[in-house]
């Protein structure tokens, strides 16, 4: 599930080591990210500087989850993940405690983004070392290329749903246009672009 978290209002519990890489994660969705934590990172703290999030150097209390969307628990307290994680069930909330699968709601994939491709692997928390490894694999697999592509296939996939061909053929032609010849052949066409603009 891809969610749009931008104006989402989110907490955060923990802001060390294991909660600062969600913190910015969040943060760059556009959520309104808000984080309670006893200690904060270098990091987190910068970002709650220049108001990237909102921090507060404090113990958590089950009010820090009013009107709140998605909360996310990296404590190294089990105890007061396993709290948070109630006080979210009663409220509605959806919760991830990390790497703790019993106490998630959901779970966060190991993600290869290139431009508006992202292409996820979720191993429901059993392996995040396989779901990371997958990821390098596809990392390999879809290069920096696909940014480029994608975008040009939306810029095309417009113009053809808004042309006057048959429903029929603008199917096949958009599924012959996300084809891997497709792609080969834009990329070459992009890479024999690059070349001539650095000769000239």
């Amino acid at each position: 599930m891809f969610m749009k978290l931008q104006g989402r209002k989110c907490l955060v519990v923990g802001a060390g080591r294991v909660g600062e890489p969600k913190i910015s994660g969040l943060a760059d969705t556009g959520a309104c990210v808000r984080v309670v934590a006893l200690q904060a990172s270098a990091a987190v703290r910068q970002w709650a500087g220049c108001g990237k999030i909102q921090l507060e150097l404090r113990e958590y209390r089950a009010g820090d989850l009013q009107d709140i969307f998605l909360a996310v628990v990296a404590t190294s307290s089990r105890a007061l993940n396993a709290a948070v994680y109630g006080d979210a069930q009663q409220r509605g909330v959806l919760c991830n405690v990390v790497d703790d699968p019993p106490h998630c709601d959901f779970f966060y994939p190991a993600v290869v983004q290139r431009g508006d491709l992202q292409i996820a692997v979720s191993t429901a928390g059993q392996s995040p070392s396989l779901a990371q490894k997958l990821r390098q694999q596809l990392e390999r697999q879809f290069g920096p290329g696909y940014a480029s592509w994608v975008a040009e296939l939306g810029k095309i996939r417009k113009e053809v749903l808004a042309s006057n061909l048959q429903p029929e053929r603008k199917r096949d032609l958009l599924h012959s246009l996300a084809s891997r010849e497709a792609f080969q052949s834009a990329l070459a066409e992009h890479n024999q672009s690059n070349g001539r603009k650095e000769t000239t």
